[in-house]
């Protein structure tokens, strides 16, 4: 047993320092941002931010809604081959820039993927996604992804430690996915005592990836659009969310009405719900790992969209970055004990 004396740090804990600006409007600021892998094939551009790998966030109906923006969407690994085989029948070619296949590690999972991948190679991103990245298992299938897809762009995780992304990305990993706990729908903390504060998991994880031309996703703990502009300055190239996306027409899950208010079904994957509906229940080896909430309904995802993107337009504005790219350099961290005033807001 060993003991870290370095502080680690939650989005709460900070805040960004503003510096003189010579931007006008925030209308000159470009989120857009281009990358190119450390293995797959081509370059990407679009808005770096991402919907979440869950049922009720990552549907075909969000992928399409947030290509819009150039933004783009992890789509949750339970289609069918016949549904995306439907989906892509009916999708522009543009589209697919902006959406992931995910996967699981076991054999079945590996037999779909070369399945859908092999009969749509237009398929150019493969997202594997557990919830504990650190296992042999998990190293050796994103090396066999690897060796059976080597033109596609691999998004593997997720991990929290600097360490674990270089031997991801060896591995055959483009992007490495970080966060361990910091979702709003999942215990893992509480049910085991394991996690990592997520800003400075992007701090140290960003650093270890960009040293081998890698890029990193900050999966988790957004919970307002200045949280993802944190995630941002602190060296992410990717933010992922989940939350801030549910409870729309374009989200999975199920609408309910109570006392006149609708409200949508919104749960963790490793919640009992998830695995009730997909594996016939929690394994008697294991715990549930998330929790199920009701969102209230909140309409069409675009106001949401506009709302975050336009936070972070704001962001760059106050710290004088004309593009997303240079928010990191242009960033200052402050510790703070407070992040706003809350007379006004309910309880």
């Amino acid at each position: 047993m060993r003991i870290e004396q370095d502080l680690k740090l939650g989005f709460k804990d900070v805040m960004i320092r503003p510096k003189r600006s010579t931007l006008k409007s925030r209308s000159q600021v470009s989120l857009e941002r281009e990358f190119k892998f450390l293995h797959g094939a081509k370059a990407w551009s679009g808005v770096p931010i991402m919907a979440a790998n869950m049922d009720t966030v990552g549907t075909f109906e969000m992928a399409k809604a947030l290509a819009k923006n150039k933004m783009f969407t992890a789509v949750h690994k339970h289609y069918s081959i016949d549904e995306w085989a439907a989906f892509l029948q009916e999708t522009d070619a543009s589209l697919l820039e902006y959406i992931a296949v995910s996967t699981g590690t076991g054999k079945q999972d590996f037999k779909k993927l070369k399945t859908l991948v092999s009969a749509h190679p237009q398929l150019r991103f493969i997202c594997i996604d557990v919830a504990n990245g650190y296992s042999e298992h998990f190293v050796e299938f994103v090396k066999n992804t690897r060796k059976q897809f080597p033109d596609q762009v691999i998004i593997a995780g997720n991990v929290v430690t600097g360490e674990m992304v270089e031997e991801l990305l060896l591995a055959g990993a483009d992007i490495v996915k970080v966060g361990i706990g910091p979702g709003s729908v999942c215990t893992t903390r509480v049910k085991t005592g394991v996690g990592y504060p997520q800003l400075s998991a992007i701090i140290e994880c960003a650093d270890a990836a960009h040293g081998l031309g890698g890029q990193i996703i900050s999966d988790g703990g957004c919970a307002i659009p200045g949280d993802i502009a944190k995630a941002f300055g602190a060296g992410a190239d990717f933010v992922m969310i989940g939350g801030m996306l549910a409870g729309h027409d374009e989200s999975g899950g199920e609408k309910i009405e109570r006392d006149g208010k609708l409200y949508k079904l919104f749960y963790g994957m490793s919640s009992s719900t998830a695995m009730e509906k997909h594996v016939g229940g929690v394994a008697e080896y294991r715990a549930s790992e998330g929790k199920t909430v009701e969102v209230p309904y909140r309409g069409e995802v675009q106001v949401t969209v506009q709302d975050i993107l336009g936070g972070i337009r704001s962001t760059c504005t106050y710290v004088g970055a004309s593009r997303l790219k240079e928010l990191t350099k242009r960033t200052t961290f402050i510790r703070v004990a407070e992040q706003e005033n809350r007379v006004y807001t309910p309880s």
